[in-house]
């Protein structure tokens, strides 16, 4: 869990001095840096995407997948923590939610963090945090001087995902073959492609209804050998 601390503090210290940038910027500064943003979250969805070995398990973990979030209505119940942790700390910002959400799938839906939580699990090797806590250091940096404090807050789910996958990779060895983490990147690049769709202001998706096809992606694919 090293690992997951580390980039839990790196992400705070990152939003802290975004948030004290905010106020200098200009507006076409800011919604060019959050244009900037959103196309690289494009292409690392992309990219991301192109690692599954078997576009049928994709399609049917993100069918799958959506239909549960759609369901459960996962967004709606983030939604609600975030207005909870706003009005328990008197926010008045505008972009909390958005904040909120964004930056957690930015920082937790890339190949570093579900390979780097795994190894962390399995071989008690933090490396690869490591160095993703550097990068969503400056990430949070640019995050959070475009849409304030909800980013800083966002630590909150990073911690309990990124330390949930480490504590499961843990106790369940086994269970985490390549093949699976190859799945679970691809299921995490189709979410970030909405994302960036959503930064980019293209079309609104509920990208969080979409988290239950990581899910399903590894189940699958971890099940479909024994059939």
């Amino acid at each position: 869990m090293q690992g997951t601390y580390v980039n839990a503090v790196a992400v705070v210290l990152g939003s802290l001095v975004g948030i004290i940038l905010r106020g200098r910027f200009p507006d076409k500064i800011k919604n060019m840096v959050f244009q900037g943003i959103g196309l690289v979250t494009l292409f690392i969805g992309f990219q991301m995407t192109l690692k599954t070995n078997n576009l049928v398990v994709l399609f049917f973990s993100i069918l799958i997948g959506a239909i549960i979030g759609e369901t459960v209505n996962i967004e709606k119940h983030i939604e609600d923590f975030g207005n909870l942790i706003k009005s328990k700390f008197g926010s008045k910002e505008d972009k909390f939610i958005e904040g909120f959400i964004t930056a957690f799938l930015i920082f937790c839906m890339g190949s570093m963090t579900i390979i780097g939580s795994i190894e962390d699990g399995l071989n008690g090797n933090p490396s690869i945090l490591y160095a993703k806590s550097m990068l969503d250091g400056f990430a949070s940096i640019s995050l959070a001087s475009v849409l304030g404090v909800g980013v800083l807050f966002s630590v909150i789910p990073l911690l309990l995902y990124q330390g949930g996958i480490t504590l499961l990779a843990s106790l369940s060895k086994s269970f985490f073959t390549e093949a699976v983490i190859n799945e679970l990147s691809a299921s995490g690049g189709i979410i970030l492609i909405g994302l960036g769709i959503n930064i980019l202001e293209i079309k609104k998706i509920r990208v969080a209804n979409l988290l239950p096809s990581l899910i399903i992606s590894a189940a699958i694919t971890y099940i479909l050998p024994y059939l």
